[in-house]
Formats: C-alpha cells, structure tokens, sequence
C-alpha cells in the first residue's frame, strides 16, 4: 500500500475514533460509537497489514488471532458486574503492549530515547497500577487503602529516581539504564495505586486509562505513528476529562489522585454512635403497598443491584408503577455508583430503561424532597450523609444523593454493612427509612409479585 493510501486509511480511523468517543458521551448514541470504533480499529489494521513496514505476516497474524482468542473468551464470558475488572485489565494491557513495544524498539536499536522512555514509563505504571486496581475489584487483595509509614516520601523518592534514570538514559544510551527504569516504573505504578481506597476506584480507572492512551502517544512518537498519536491523544484527553469529571464529582482533587495519596484519610468515629439503634425493618408487600399509593417514586441503583442482576426485575417493577398505578418513576444516578464511570447507566440501558428516565445527580437532587418514596437497591456510600456531616470521614465532601429528604426511604440490602468505602451509613437508622434485607433481585420479584397481584 503506498504511503499516501496509508495516510489516509490513518485518517479516516481517526475521525471515525473521534466519532466512536463523541457517541459514547451518550447512552442513546453509545451502540453507534462502538460500531464506529471498530469500524476505525477494522481499517487501521487492515491498513497496517498492506503496509510497507509488515514484512512477517505469520507472527503478525498469530499475534492477532491469539489476542482476539483471549480477548474474545473472557468477554463473553464476564459477568456485567465485573465490568469495572475487564476494563481495568484492559487498561493494564495497553500500557503492557506500551512497554513491549518500548523495549523492542531499545533492542533493534532505534535512538528515539525520549519518545521511547516516555511510553516506557507511562506505560509500565499503567500496567501495574491496573494489576493492583484488578486485584481490588476483584478481592484478590483488601479494598482498603494500604497505607505504612514514609509512603509518600518513598513514592516521591521513586518518582525521583525514574526521572533520573530517565535523563541518564537519554544522554547515554545505555540498555542496563533502560531496563532499571521499566522496573523502578512498574513498581512505582505499584506502590501509587495500593494506598486509594476501593470507593475511589472509578476515578482510579478513569487516570489509568488516560495512563494507557499518553504511553501510546510516547510509543507513537518513538515510531512515528501518527495513528498511534492520534488515537493516543484521544484516549488520554478523554480519560484524563473522565477523571476531572469523577473527582469533580466526589469533590476530590486530581492531583492528589494522580499522586496515589486519594481516599487515604483515615475514618475516625461516626459523630453518633449507631451501636445502640435499631432499624426498622419491612417486608416486599410494605414496600409494594407504599410505593403503589404513591405520586412519585425515585429509584436508586447500586453495586448491589449489579451483583444481583436485579436491573430487569427493577424495570418490570417501574413498569408496573407507572402502567398500572399511574405513578411517577425516575432513576437517580450517581456519578461514581458502581466500580466504573457509568456502571449503573450500562446496567439500566441492558435491561432496556428509557433514558428520559434517568437522570444524573445534579439533574435529580432537588427532587427527593418532592418524592413520596427513594427505593434505594444496593447503594449505600453514594446515599451517605455522613458525606457532608463527618470532616474526617474518607467519603466527606462527596456530592451525594439526597435521598433523605423523601416522604419514605428503602434500602434493599442483606445487612447494615457498610458499603465499600466502610463508612457506617445512618440513614439506616433515621425515622423514614424501612430496610428491606434479602437479595436485590428476590426481593424486587416478592415486590413485582405484590403489584400486580393487587
């Protein structure tokens, strides 16, 4: 393929990925910017396969049939609730290539050294910080921020020492140089990543997944890939925006996100105590003859409902609301609910929830105090108003919603656990709150059942 044919193949997946990024801004044009991403990944590759630079198309070909076998598998196979997991691999396995790419390029003997270490280091913190995020959504590690002594001294003291080595590879050349720093890089993505706590995950992914896109800006530097700039430069914008919008958000501060020093703050006592107070407790059929008596009922999702899978009970129970009571029904959606940006808007969206319906946390705040009923179904930090009671809670100044001021608040949990962040919620215990314990979905179906029974 001449140069020329290349660079337009170039071009148009670029604009096509720029399309695929402005559809995804919203639910209802998110199918079509996926099939545009594709579309533009499709031609980028193919365009690369006719190339000048391809000349071994077997290791080409098998590279690209064993990365579509072990990525096509586990996507098929993930649960929707371990979404944030898949997305948190894949951001560790951009910045892995990254690296890949980087030392190849180190051994074949390429003088780009700037360009090269960059995508070097971005791309190795990418990838271990992903490992660890991995592990605590997973709970192959505690959720917990691990903090010991001295942690930010010795990060700051890492950090250091990578840009030094960093220097001293790009003056001299040497590869034992390079090699100290991919390793000091990985394990500075390590150490970055083990003291945020597992509620401030989504920002987490969002800053890793801005890590993955700079790494391939580096790495498109050091091989003079526009596309891999280009495409590059619209992951790490798009991220970084994520992020600023999720700390935002959490009312948080990026740099301190992007210092591994997030969610870090120590709970100290609740300001109450909860120990002596008891929550009163309802059953489906309270729940079903309140809500079916009400002018207005707002929903609110959480993790709990992603682990139950109780989206599609949760929308015939809406349904029932609406059609056969002639109640008003709306979704309230906080901005970090879940384990990734978005989690809760991709479960409602599966289980075909109209998007009029759902609303974000500025667009829905004001209405609780209107709201006869808040039927909260597996949140519990997004609710907490200790957010905005306890300076030295980990999750104080978080925006939350205010589900508080409604007529009449469900929680549908198992327990009074605390949520991820490990903040005890007192809303539990206020006077117009009825805790519904089961399973989300077992019990949303005993609700269903009550509704249309009636």
């Amino acid at each position: 393929m001449p140069n020329s044919h290349l660079a337009f193949a170039y071009l148009l997946s670029s604009i096509l990925f720029i399309f695929s990024i402005r559809g995804l801004a919203s639910p209802e044009t998110a199918r079509r910017g996926n099939l545009l991403g594709i579309l533009g990944m499709v031609i980028a590759v193919a365009a690369t396969l006719f190339s000048p630079l391809v000349h071994e198309y077997l290791w080409v070909l098998a590279a690209i049939l064993l990365g579509g076998i072990l990525g096509t598998f586990p996507a098929l196979k993930v649960k929707m609730t371990s979404l944030p997991q898949m997305v948190a691999a894949f951001n560790g396995l951009g910045g892995l290539s990254s690296v890949f790419i980087a030392v190849a390029e180190i051994i074949s003997g390429a003088d780009s050294y700037l360009e090269t270490s960059l995508g070097l280091i971005i791309g190795a913190l990418a990838f271990s910080g992903s490992v660890i995020a991995f592990a605590k959504l997973q709970g192959l590690i505690s959720p917990k921020a691990l903090v010991f002594p001295l942690q930010q001294t010795l990060n700051l003291l890492l950090g250091l020492a990578v840009i030094a080595l960093c220097a001293c590879f790009v003056i001299f050349g040497n590869k034992d140089l390079f090699y100290a720093l991919a390793a000091l890089s990985i394990l500075l993505g390590f150490l970055l990543v083990l003291p945020i706590g597992g509620a401030d995950m989504p920002v987490v992914i969002s800053v890793l997944n801005a890590y993955s896109g700079l790494a391939a800006v580096g790495i498109g530097f050091a091989l003079n890939n526009i596309l891999l700039i280009t495409v590059g430069s619209l992951v790490g914008a798009s991220g970084a925006i994520l992020s600023y919008i999720m700390t935002k958000a959490m009312n948080r501060s990026l740099k301190n996100v992007m210092l591994g020093g997030f969610g870090t703050k120590a709970q100290t006592a609740q300001t109450t105590s909860l120990e002596d107070r008891q929550a009163k407790a309802g059953s489906p059929a309270d729940a079903a003859f309140i809500m079916e008596n009400a002018d207005k009922v707002i929903i609110v999702p959480g993790y709990g409902m992603a682990v139950a899978q109780a989206q599609h009970v949760l929308k015939e129970m809406a349904d029932d609301l609406h059609n056969k009571y002639g109640v008003e029904v709306k979704y309230a959606i906080h901005p970090v609910a879940g384990r990734m940006p978005g989690h809760m808007n991709v479960l409602l969206a599966e289980a075909n929830v109209p998007y009029e319906e759902v609303f974000e946390l500025e667009e829905i705040n004001r209405e609780f105090a209107t709201a006869d009923v808040a039927f909260v179904i597996g949140a519990n930090d997004v609710t907490n108003p200790v957010a905005k009671t306890n300076p030295d809670s980990p999750i104080y100044g978080m925006p939350i919603l205010e589900v508080e001021k409604a007529k009449t608040v469900f929680f549908v949990k198992r327990s009074l656990a605390s949520g991820y962040s490990g903040v005890e919620n007192p809303l539990f215990y206020a006077d117009n709150t009825i805790m519904l314990y089961g399973d989300a979905k077992k019990v949303t179906e005993e609700i269903v059942a009550v509704l249309e029974n009636n």
